[in-house]
């Protein structure tokens, strides 16, 4: 390629250039343009980034299930069909391949951005901006002459697809649910290109699953459980006794507080006590449970 190389490394693949079969060792190199699986002269497989509709880290084929273990399995189409390739390396090269993969497909895409579309639950007045996507180390951003909107990963509590009248065309949007400053902000993001929104939202699906499987790992009592459905409530602020609310001593209700806060789902703010990030994705995961 006569491209600059952003991922040059070895690794087993197989896509449809290769013999059925145990998949080929070779080398996956990588540009802003396009993809080269290459075991040698005769096996080689090009793959325009422009032609990549589906990316999807750990996801194997069902065919290669027996070959493969951490994986990119990369869609793609090519004279009107649809082809599938899959990458085989350690855990650390291909999460390393995967968010270069993303940023090369991702990076520059022309988006319309509202932000902030809601600001808890009142929407605000604000329109859709020209805006550049860019993925960046644990932040999604989206530039706007000189300025950009920064979404930072840890910080969103839940996303969905949806459509909207944007520049006079309904086009997909993604909204956002993050919470800078301990304040629940929404944020829209609009392209007129479904194959970019759909690969933007399986980056975010898979961020995001990382986060659920951290609190998969979270165990706790009835009574911290409690504290974070209190807190979700509006207890914890100025003038709102946990301690009270819960009707327990106020030198428990501290303890709690304080392991609830080395485990990451409780933050102390001027303000009071509220959720993090993290806390907001279990209370809306967990909140039948507490409420059972």
């Amino acid at each position: 390629m006569s491209e600059s190389i952003i991922a040059d490394f070895v690794a087993k693949f197989n896509s449809e250039s290769t013999p059925p079969g145990e998949p080929r060792k070779g080398r996956i190199l990588l540009s802003h343009k396009r993809l080269v699986l290459a075991a040698d002269d005769d096996h080689r497989t090009t793959i325009p980034l422009a032609s990549i509709f589906d990316v999807a880290v750990g996801h194997v084929p069902p065919d290669l299930g027996e070959f493969f273990d951490s994986t990119v399995t990369i869609a793609f189409e090519r004279n009107d069909r649809r082809y599938v390739a899959a990458v085989e390396a350690d855990d650390d090269k291909i999460d390393k391949f995967s968010t270069v993969l993303f940023k090369a497909i991702l990076n520059g895409t022309p988006m319309r951005v509202k932000h902030p579309a809601k600001v808890g639950g009142r929407v605000t007045d604000e329109a859709f901006l020209a805006s550049e996507l860019f993925l960046q180390p644990g932040t999604v951003q989206f530039s706007q002459d000189g300025d950009s909107v920064e979404v930072p990963l840890a910080q969103i509590t839940n996303f969905d697809r949806s459509s909207h009248e944007v520049g006079g065309s309904k086009q997909p949007v993604l909204e956002f649910r993050h919470m800078p400053d301990s304040q629940a902000v929404t944020t829209l993001a609009a392209t007129n290109s479904a194959r970019k929104m759909s690969i933007l939202g399986r980056y975010l699906r898979l961020e995001y699953s990382d986060l659920i499987a951290d609190l998969r790992e979270v165990d706790l009592s009835e009574d911290e459980k409690e504290v974070l459905v209190a807190v979700y409530s509006g207890a914890g602020g100025a003038g709102m006794s946990l301690a009270n609310i819960l009707d327990m001593d106020a030198s428990q209700a501290t303890m709690l507080v304080n392991d609830l806060e080395e485990a990451e789902l409780l933050a102390s703010a001027e303000d009071g006590t509220t959720l993090t990030p993290k806390g907001q994705v279990y209370v809306s995961h967990h909140l039948e449970d507490v409420n059972a």
